[in-house]
């Protein structure tokens, strides 16, 4: 590819994972893009600059990297051919981080897609739209062309600084007149499946009526990060303003508790009695928290988080108070992290020996909990809680089965999970008997026209031969919302997503892929004291899920190498050899 490479067109802007961030990872090349004027213009870099900053993974096909010919209208995957490091896809890549605050931080390209290597969203490198989640918006792409040792590109102002683009969507064209009785689609449940149910349905074109409906009083919100930061206002949670729902005629029935669904007569029962009669549904619930039955179960400030008020509530009586966490899973370990700095001290209390023992492996485990009662976080382990003590009505102790008492004026309880499905009881769609509703690859229930997605479905998990799991991610919640939306449309979509998952604690973050239950060995690659290792857990041969800590981008590497249906082997990673992550090894 020698002189000038002609005009193309490459996404380059801030992935849109990161809904409620307001840190750009990814930004055009500008180096000061308030100097620009708002109309579109030419910029220029080095093309000596991007030598180094494209990573792809998997065997490279010969040949230039496609250039883009038109806008993509579906969120499908399209057809473009693995892409080789290009001077063109080099000179992207440096675009793509040039004023990144981790400018070094290599995203993972492959199979003409770029996935973040924060959040795992994956994005395609020919018209920036959204391919895999989580997130709900797409990046921009711009004119880029190469002249000898100079690159052009052709960006607007107002483009760098929205730095995420919106999909163009369909509006409703028969809107509802009042509080009518019937609709096209409802969707119950408005988190991360319902919303973007609804948002791929306007996408790929559908025009009639929408009803989201939920039992929280707010607008679809980020949930995960409820626990990560608890004083987070809920209109700073916001997914989208209300101006959004209102411009594509997407209705959102708020404090709205369904109490039955007849299938027969395909009509919803609220609460309140009123009814609202469907052509398709979704059923996306959530989870309820598990709570404590022990002895003083009914004293004040004992808490389970799941809305904005109940997180907001805690930080506020917790400054400089004793807390309590109850359970070191991902919810309890967040918010202990959280309050360190606010409350006087920090328990945790559970009944593994170590924190994550069964998701993260007791080595791992032991390694955060290290970095907790460095924080200072005091752990009770192996044991649970009998009895909870008040003083004129508000908790004082929590009395353990090991029968150590420890002072206490709030206690979180972040013990689990059940799916929030009672009201399908007698409706005839198919529980399991844990309640979860199973579905199918294309998120159907066992009703026609009845689809389910998010925390409260089990569904066939495709790299891991089909295995029926339950997976309450974020991430998972968002692809299926997606799969049903298309579905309803008769798109013949199916499941076909890595799970990916992350968490931060005392700003370190722990990202993980894959499934792996019932793991039989873990693989530790670099050194856990330091904190500074990638995990791999091993099922026999097989290699179905890793973990890491400051060891970016191995993780969205893993995924996009499981996410193309190649087996990772044991004997790959006990080496350390990583030359296999980019088809160097065997």
């Amino acid at each position: 590819m020698g002189g000038a490479l002609g005009l193309r067109q490459l996404p380059i802007c801030a992935p849109a994972c990161r809904p409620s961030s307001g840190h750009s990872p990814w930004a055009a090349a500008s180096p000061n893009p308030n100097q620009w004027s708002s109309r579109s213009r030419w910029c220029c870099l080095r093309r000596s600059e991007a030598r180094r900053s494209c990573r792809p993974v998997g065997r490279a096909a010969p040949g230039p990297t496609r250039a883009m010919a038109r806008p993509a209208t579906s969120t499908r995957r399209s057809a473009c051919p693995p892409l080789t490091p290009t001077p063109a896809l080099r000179i992207a890549w440096r675009l793509l981080s040039a004023t990144s605050r981790t400018s070094r931080m290599a995203s993972v390209l492959s199979r003409g897609r770029v996935r973040c290597p924060w959040h795992g969203a994956c994005f395609n490198i020919s018209t920036g739209d959204l391919e895999d989640f989580p997130g709900l918006d797409s990046l921009h792409k711009f004119q880029v062309k190469i002249e000898k040792e100079k690159v052009y590109v052709r960006a607007s102002k107002q483009a760098l600084q929205l730095q995420r683009r919106t999909k163009v969507m369909a509006k409703c064209i028969s809107p509802s007149a009042g509080y009518s009785s019937s609709t096209n689609v409802l969707i119950v449940g408005a988190g991360a499946a319902g919303l973007v149910c609804a948002e791929t349905l306007r996408q790929e074109g559908f025009s009639d009526r929408i009803v989201l409906c939920t039992l929280d009083r707010h607008l679809p919100y980020d949930r995960p990060k409820l626990s990560k930061s608890l004083d987070t206002q809920p209109e700073q949670l916001a997914l989208r303003p209300k101006e959004f729902f209102r411009a594509y005629g997407i209705e959102v029935l708020t404090e709205a508790q369904v109490v039955t669904v007849d299938v027969r007569t395909k009509k919803v029962v609220f609460k309140d009695g009123f009814k609202l009669e469907y052509s398709k549904l979704l059923l996306a619930p959530g989870s309820s928290p598990k709570t404590l039955s022990c002895k003083g179960k009914e004293v004040e400030n004992v808490f389970t988080i799941r809305t904005p008020e109940d997180a907001n509530r805690v930080v506020r009586l917790a400054r400089g108070r004793n807390v309590v966490v109850v359970g070191a899973g991902f919810l309890g370990m967040e918010v202990a992290a959280y309050l360190t700095e606010k409350a006087h001290s920090v328990s945790v209390v559970e009944l593994e020996e170590t924190p994550f023992r069964r998701f993260l492996g007791e080595r791992v485990g032991r390694a955060l909990m290290k970095m907790f009662e460095n924080n200072r976080v005091k752990f009770y382990m192996q044991t649970e809680v009998s009895e909870l003590r008040g003083q004129e009505g508000k908790l004082k102790e929590v009395v353990l089965k090991s029968s150590k008492v420890v002072r206490a004026d709030v206690c979180v309880v972040g013990i689990g999970a059940v799916p929030a499905t009672g009201f399908l009881r007698q409706s005839g769609i198919g529980l399991d008997s844990r309640g979860f509703i199973p579905v199918n690859k294309m998120m159907q229930t066992n009703v026609p026209g009845v689809f389910a997605a998010g925390d409260a479905v089990t569904f066939p998990l495709a790299w891991r031969n089909n295995r029926k799991v339950n997976i309450p991610h974020w991430q998972m919640a968002h692809a299926q919302g997606r799969v049903a939306a298309q579905n309803m449309l008769a798109q013949e979509a199916e499941m076909s997503t890595v799970p990916y998952l992350w968490t931060a604690m005392f700003g370190k973050s722990l990202r993980y892929a894959g499934y792996g239950e019932g793991f039989d060995d873990v693989i530790i690659q670099g050194d856990l004291e330091e904190l500074k290792f990638v995990a791999f857990y091993t099922k026999g041969d097989e290699v179905i899920a890793v973990a890491s800590m400051n060891y970016d981008p191995i993780v969205s590497k893993v995924a996009e190498v499981l996410a193309s249906g190649r087996a990772i082997r044991k004997r790959e990673v006990e080496t350390g050899d990583m030359s296999w992550l980019t088809g160097k090894g065997s």
